[in-house]
């Protein structure tokens, strides 16, 4: 029983090591795969979160678990997390892991490249309009991307400060 409490020096540091590497590589998937992924979680989603923090979890503590190895795997974890979630502020990396904002629809027109790149689908888009309230798109003025994957839908133009950290279309007011 001590053994499932108790770990190596050896066995501690496999497990940093690889708690490290299995979070920079799931924050580095999550990245490649668009500001959309965790947005919004649908039944298969949360089913793939859950099989994939199986495997993280199992993956981090070298499939042989103590509670120390366990602990340890935690605390590297949000360690990880912590480190990343300065740098993200800070750093070149953190400016490319952290997406700018996206605009998807401008004056009432809907972008098709822009939401195409943002992996924004159209039924995606329709759904958001219609929880937004919007009855016809001449009534929005700006559909945006947020940088935590959520859509903002704007009915009035937004004024310039609100613009600052936007790629707007050409179409865009003066001053934005």
């Amino acid at each position: 029983m001590f053994d499932e409490l108790t770990t190596t020096p050896s066995t501690a540091f496999q497990v940093v090591i690889a708690t490290v590497v299995v979070y920079l590589a799931f924050v580095l998937l999550l990245r490649l795969l668009g500001q959309r992924t965790v947005a919004t979680l649908s039944i298969v989603d949360l089913a793939s979160v859950m099989a994939v923090g199986a495997l993280v979890g199992r993956t981090a503590l070298l499939a042989v678990p103590s509670l120390a190895t366990g602990l340890l795997g935690l605390v590297t974890l949000l360690l990880t997390h912590r480190t990343v979630t300065a740098l993200q502020h800070r750093t070149p990396f953190g400016r490319w892991l952290g997406r700018a904002p996206v605009v998807l629809a401008w004056q009432g027109e809907l972008l098709p490249d822009a939401m195409r790149r943002a992996r924004v689908s159209p039924g995606e888009m329709r759904q958001q309009l219609r929880l937004a309230g919007v009855t016809a798109t001449e009534q929005v003025a700006c559909v945006i991307l947020e940088r935590n994957g959520e859509i903002s839908v704007l009915r009035e133009p937004p004024a310039p400060e609100l613009l600052v950290d936007l790629q707007v279309p050409p179409t865009a007011p003066e001053g934005a």
